[in-house]
């Protein structure tokens, strides 16, 4: 009797592991899901186009006030499709639209290599802007519910390392595609992405599972849009503001306002690249041992300086550091706040709004300020190190709103609890 218990607490505690080991093995799996997605939707869609700006330019196909709003174009289709992920996805459901959304861009990269017009080019690359905000929106939300709290910042960190793999291959492939021609180098953006595409295709969670119970009427809408979560999004809204002047600008700015070139301007490039890759682990691991909130304060000062550097030196060093830190949190501060999301919004429905929510803030800030920072580049009304002064400020007001939202709520509770 005593030898047939051992053996079925043996037999228990083996399928036990197993199961465990097995779940764990899906959660990186998922994640790797993520990793493919985020680097096609915005590592490639997006971010590949800035080293391919001077090229453009120096071909001769589009002037230069008309290949800067090209890229401000992703931008805008990045806010369509913020707006429009909730509604698609619940017509054609999250892991067909996650599919659809990468293979678009495959599609917009193919479109590309053909210069036919203005507007055949805006359009593609509105698309690819879409699909990068489907996949920001839909990826994370599907694949957290499946980890464990105490590992949702390294998990949401490698999913949104694939922003900085892309970055870092399209600096590196790009200057070396464009030896082929501009055509070519479109064509191995689009190979790579559709390979990625493949890879991730049936590695995604089957459904969403739930985090906690789901609370109902005014519990819920109290929970999804309490005051603290609304300071959160217009923080993440200004945190895009003072992303985009690199976004944008950083390699022209290099290459054709200090006149270092095309192949000096990809170096930067790169080094932001290195930064996004290694970006959102670090915030990560961080936010996993410091919490989210803490994490997130010390993220928009970080990036205050590191955006405001430019404007006070262009010597190397200043660069190198600027480039690391800005390419480190343009998608290391997404891990954080999604994170912050998880703890502010209680149940998934409130979760998946609030976060669909901030990404239409980062959204709005990163169009209204590439749309507008184009406007005054075409006008020559701004300098470059304009653009970055009002980047920098742009965080530094979201890092005012969060430490006055913190002395408020610390306020509150010693009210509370006297």
């Amino acid at each position: 009797m005593t030898g047939s218990s051992s053996h079925t607490v043996a037999q228990a505690v083996t399928t036990h592991v197993l199961r465990r080991d097995r779940a764990s093995a899906d959660v990186w799996r998922f994640a790797c899901a993520g990793l493919c997605a985020s680097l096609v939707g915005l590592g490639l869609a997006r971010f590949a186009y800035m080293p391919l700006i001077p090229a453009l330019i120096a071909d001769k196909w589009f002037a230069p006030s008309d290949a800067v709003y090209l890229g401000a174009a992703n931008l805008l289709g990045y806010l369509a499709g913020a707006l429009a992920a909730k509604s698609l996805s619940m017509r054609l459901g999250v892991i067909s639209l996650l599919r659809a959304s990468m293979a678009a861009v495959v599609l917009a990269c193919l479109a590309c290599s053909v210069p036919l017009s203005f507007a055949w080019f805006l359009g593609w690359r509105l698309l690819s802007g879409v699909a990068g905000a489907l996949i920001m929106v839909l990826a994370a939300s599907t694949i957290l519910p499946n980890v464990d709290a105490e590992r949702r910042g390294l998990v949401g960190g490698v999913i949104f390392a694939g922003v900085g793999l892309g970055v870092a291959a399209s600096g590196t492939l790009v200057p070396l595609l464009l030896n082929l021609g501009l055509a070519a180098c479109w064509y191995g953006l689009a190979a790579l992405s559709a390979l990625l595409t493949l890879a991730s295709w049936n590695n995604w969670p089957d459904e969403p599972r739930r985090m906690e119970a789901t609370p109902t009427g005014r519990a819920h809408k109290r929970q999804g849009g309490s005051a603290v979560t609304r300071v959160l999004i217009i923080e993440y809204g200004l945190t895009a503001v003072a992303l985009v002047p690199h976004m944008v600008f950083l390699v022209d700015y290099v290459a054709r306002q200090l006149g270092q070139g095309i192949a000096a301007g990809s170096n930067y490039w790169v080094l932001y690249g290195v930064g996004a890759i290694v970006g959102p682990l670090l915030t990560g691991h961080l936010a996993d041992r410091a919490g989210f909130g803490p994490a997130l304060k010390l993220s928009y000062l970080l990036i205050t300086a590191a955006v405001a550097a430019p404007a006070f030196s262009s010597v190397t060093p200043v660069l190198v550091i600027s480039s690391l830190v800005v390419g480190g949190f343009t998608p290391g501060v997404v891990p954080l706040v999604i994170g912050r999301v998880h703890e502010l919004a209680r149940g998934l429905p409130a979760q998946r709004a609030v976060w669909g929510a901030a990404t239409t803030s980062f959204a709005v800030g990163q169009a209204a300020a590439a749309y507008g920072l184009s406007y005054l580049f075409q006008r020559g009304t701004a300098s470059y190190s304009s653009f970055f002064l009002l980047g920098a400020a742009a965080v530094a007001i979201a890092l005012a709103m969060n430490l006055v939202a913190t002395v408020t709520i610390r306020q509150r509770l010693s009210v509370v609890l006297r």
